[in-house]
């Protein structure tokens, strides 16, 4: 992609860039999900995975009223993946409790990741003018945040107990 010039050429770049987030994160999300020991941990990471999947339609959605139909790889969301995979998938951890707690911290440093990606394109649209990509933006903003959190009480009310008391 050519250097930015504008607002507008930065806000779509965020856009193009939160496009390949979402698609990298929804793959890893549905191999933890497959992955997960706990029964609550893994249905909220595959109804996670859906939402994932809606947010990119959305972003697509943003894009092409932009006049923009193409997603820039992310290489932030490529890192972030490459640790889940390393710490939770290919790490040969026979726990599940452990490896469950493992896989809720490397969920939010991808939750985390896309909370300020999302929140960026929702500041530039907001300087934009974009009322209507801004109420978009936020929702999946929202949505991620919930999810986060969401993450954060299993582990405070089970998955972390459950480890504790592992091996």
């Amino acid at each position: 992609m050519a250097a930015p010039e504008n607002l507008m050429d930065c806000y779509t770049e965020e856009l193009a860039d939160n496009w390949s987030a979402n698609d990298q994160m929804e793959k890893m999300v549905r191999k933890l999900a497959a992955a997960a020991g706990d029964a609550k941990l893994k249905q909220r990471l595959e109804k996670s995975a859906e939402g994932i999947a809606r947010h990119t339609e959305v972003i697509k959605e943003l894009l092409d009223d932009c006049g923009k139909s193409s997603k820039e790889h992310c290489k932030g969301m490529e890192g972030l993946v490459k640790e889940a995979q390393k710490h939770v998938l290919d790490a040969g951890i026979k726990d599940d409790d452990v490896r469950d707690v493992i896989m809720i911290a490397q969920y939010q440093r991808m939750c985390h990741y896309g909370i300020c990606g999302f929140g960026t394109a929702k500041a530039f649209a907001e300087a934009l003018g974009k009322d209507d990509h801004v109420k978009k933006l936020d929702k999946i903003t929202s949505s991620i945040y919930d999810a986060d959190e969401n993450m954060t009480d299993l582990a405070e009310r089970s998955a972390n107990l459950h480890a504790k008391n592992a091996g």
